[in-house]
């Protein structure tokens, strides 16, 4: 997000995007096309090959606002090899200038749309190197793609991305990309679906002016003088990462570093690229969060899930975004999102949202990823949760509660949180806050913190490195509580519907029942003060009360996202 004084600005988003620095989607009704099948999907054309890595050359030119470079694609074949097509991504305006499979160049590609349909022929897939899966050689083939182009520029990064041509308070060339939802083909060609990440990790090299330094995911590798004036930084990953997350960082950054010694009692590296005139600044904020942060979510979530890689924080134009081993950071150096607090309760004051929040990320989103973007609420509801941990481990289980209740207001229910499948659409904005209290209410429905702590650990144990859909956390959850959610899970994901608790009472009886919900629900619930539960289905159930309760108002557990009614 483009920094735009004001707080009406920062209300405006704060209210209506959802109050999250992550990829934010607009909503289509239904009406979609050929090309966001082919983008959103598996087909004959992506089926048969699997990704085993990328090693990615960018050269951006800051004044024609252009990019040229290349990307070796690696991968072995999942079926007999007969399919002879492979669909590659790449969105206009950019182009492919040339192809060279296993060495020897490819002639006939077709364009259409936003994707290229390569036809090998009669190539033969000959072995150019092996991967070893589950102790098994497999061949592996190497597609080089060579590209060009003007890039959609971001208009309001990250939320409406694309690649970022900014510059910095000293007027000074700033780079970047942020295209989560809108796809890594914005600007360079790649398998561009979550379900495929590549195995081997990736290499990504920038060229960039001898004033400027390059930033990208995982560990430093090298860096080459071009003799030209530039310099070629090469920075490689070695753990499987989603596409929209591989992203350059280009801009007069200077660094600094520190170590954390984590669960695992193995060190964890934590570099900070910040512009020059931030230094200070940076030593401040990240030096005060950043460990407490790695411990928190350590603690209920599990290890970190890229020790290989490292941890860091890079500055950038825009608000953040959750860039693997690499987050984009650009907060201002504020306590809370921007300075203000989303959850009106005074709890998000006291850290840095965009620290924390994109942090979370890197278990839900990067660790455990899902296949389809119609399921990211498990990245967005799980990271959003993951605030009210992190209040929860400093602040106590009172505090966090607040927190997830305050954020509850900003939810507006105009879609379910699951998007339609296999046309690249994201569901409701909701996915952040009210996925968020669908974890909390489920917590409640548990009631066992330390089973709740076991589940999730448990799930970025057992989908380490992993894509997911949607049933797949359902049934985890299921199984692990030894309690059937399967019909909340129904109720807040796939309707906008949120249950009421209809009572009546009649004598010394209490009558209730759940309305507005969806058939067969039949959700445990406490009651407000008092220790109390209550099991209703849809259909009216009796109980006798005590006095005391007949003579006030039946409320629930303020945790339960649910309302209350009663009927004569």
């Amino acid at each position: 997000m483009k920094y735009i004084a004001g707080i009406v600005y920062i209300l405006f988003f704060s209210l209506f995007l959802s109050n999250t620095s992550c990829a934010q989607p607009v909503y289509n009704k239904g009406q979609f096309t050929k090309q966001d099948s082919l983008r959103g999907s598996m087909n004959a054309e992506r089926d048969w090959w699997d990704v085993a890595s990328y090693n990615i050359y960018v050269a951006p030119d800051y004044k024609t606002k252009t990019i040229k470079g290349w990307n070796q694609i690696s991968f072995d074949i999942n079926s007999d090899g007969q399919n002879r097509r492979m669909q590659i991504d790449l969105q206009q305006p950019m182009e492919i200038d040339s192809i060279y499979f296993d060495k020897k160049k490819i002639t006939s590609f077709k364009r259409n749309g936003n994707v290229y349909i390569i036809d090998f022929g009669s190539f033969k897939f000959m072995a150019a190197r092996t991967l070893v899966k589950k102790d098994k050689a497999i061949p592996l083939h190497s597609i080089t793609i060579y590209f060009h182009g003007k890039p959609r520029e971001a208009v309001n990064a990250p939320w409406d991305g694309g690649w970022i041509f900014a510059k910095d308070a000293k007027g000074r060339p700033w780079m970047t990309v942020a295209c989560q939802g809108l796809g890594a083909s914005v600007w360079y060609p790649c398998k561009d679906h979550q379900s495929d990440e590549p195995d081997l990790g990736a290499l990504i090299q920038i060229k960039v002016p001898d004033t400027l330094v390059a930033i990208a995911n995982g560990k430093f590798y090298a860096k080459d003088d071009q003799k030209d004036g530039n310099i070629l930084y090469t920075w490689k990953v070695e753990n499987p990462i989603n596409n929209y997350n591989i992203v350059p960082y280009i801009g007069k950054y200077v660094h600094f570093a520190d170590d954390y010694i984590g669960e695992t009692e193995k060190n964890l590296s934590l570099d900070y690229w910040v512009l020059d005139y931030n230094l200070e600044k940076a030593k401040k904020q990240f030096g005060r969060d950043v460990k407490p942060m790695l411990k928190a979510f350590e603690y209920w979530f599990g290890p970190y899930p890229f020790y290989e890689d490292g941890f860091k924080l890079v500055e950038s134009s825009h608000l953040g975004m959750e860039h693997q081993s690499a987050i984009a950071y650009g907060n201002q150096y504020k306590d809370g999102y921007l300075g203000s607090d989303l959850s009106g309760t005074g709890w998000g004051l006291k850290w840095d949202y965009i620290i924390v929040h994109e942090a979370g990320h890197e278990w839900f989103a990067n660790n455990i990823t899902t296949k389809d973007i119609a399921d990211m609420w498990v990245h967005e509801g799980f990271t959003m949760y993951s605030e009210a941990l992190f209040v929860e481990y400093y602040w106590g289980k009172k505090a966090a509660d607040e927190y997830v209740q305050g954020i509850r207001k900003n939810i507006s229910n105009d879609h379910p949180l699951i998007g339609p499948y296999g046309v690249n659409q994201e569901g409701s904005g909701d996915m952040y806050n009210k996925g968020a209290n669908l974890l909390h209410t489920i917590r409640q429905v548990i009631n066992d913190d330390s089973l709740f702590r076991k589940i999730l650990r448990g799930l970025n144990k057992d989908f380490y490195h992993m894509t997911v859909t949607t049933s797949d956390v359902e049934k985890y959850f299921s199984k692990q509580s030894g309690k059937d959610l399967s019909k909340i899970f129904d109720q807040y994901l796939r309707t906008t519907k949120i249950p009421v608790l209809e009572y009546k009472i009649k004598g010394d009886n209490i009558s209730y029942r759940w309305a507005n919900c969806v058939s067969g629900f039949a959700m445990l619930v406490k009651l407000e003060g008092v220790d109390v539960w209550l099991k209703p289905t849809t259909q009216w159930k009796s109980t006798s009360v005590t006095r005391d309760m007949l003579n006030r108002s039946i409320e629930a557990d303020k945790n339960f996202y649910i309302t209350v009614k009663k009927v004569e």
